[in-house]
């Protein structure tokens, strides 16, 4: 389910038409990777701007600001590191990233809350996954429980 569709589309309109960033004559040695450089040269002419050069990075080309921090699912990415990091959130708009020194059990109890309060987890792997499982197979016993017992 994606959200805010128009900001990300609004986004995805202006990073098209942005043009892409190489790093000064990568295309002329194997041994520059592409990734942003800024050119520093007293005569260089691609941080001179001369025509028919690769542009540079600035700040004009940035994205709209109320797209910017979006994920692409549209939700506001916020990082958490504990279940009152949670409470903070609104389900609606915010999804919830938990950060990467949260150990594996607080992990599981911060997906099990956030299914409890409908906030999305971007990071949440396999533990969404398993929850789920452990929720089907606690119905499964509940239903041949009350098979059993009619």
């Amino acid at each position: 389910m994606v959200i805010n569709k128009e900001l990300l589309l609004a986004r995805k309109k202006i990073s098209d038409k942005r043009p892409k960033f190489v790093r000064q004559e990568s295309w002329r040695y194997d041994r520059l990777a592409e990734s942003w450089r800024r050119p520093k040269g007293k005569d260089n002419k691609m941080r001179r701007q001369v025509s028919g050069v690769p542009q540079i990075v600035k700040i004009g080309y940035r994205g709209p600001r109320v797209s910017r921090g979006l994920h692409p699912s549209g939700y506001t990415d916020n990082l958490i590191f504990n279940i009152n990091d949670l409470m903070k959130l609104d389900p609606k708009k915010d999804a919830a990233r938990m950060g990467h020194t949260v150990g594996r059990r607080k992990r599981e109890q911060i997906v099990a809350k956030a299914t409890s309060l409908g906030i999305k987890v971007l990071n949440a792997g396999k533990l969404a996954h398993r929850k789920k499982e452990d929720e089907e197979k606690k119905e499964e016993h509940e239903n041949e429980l009350t098979e059993e017992k009619a």
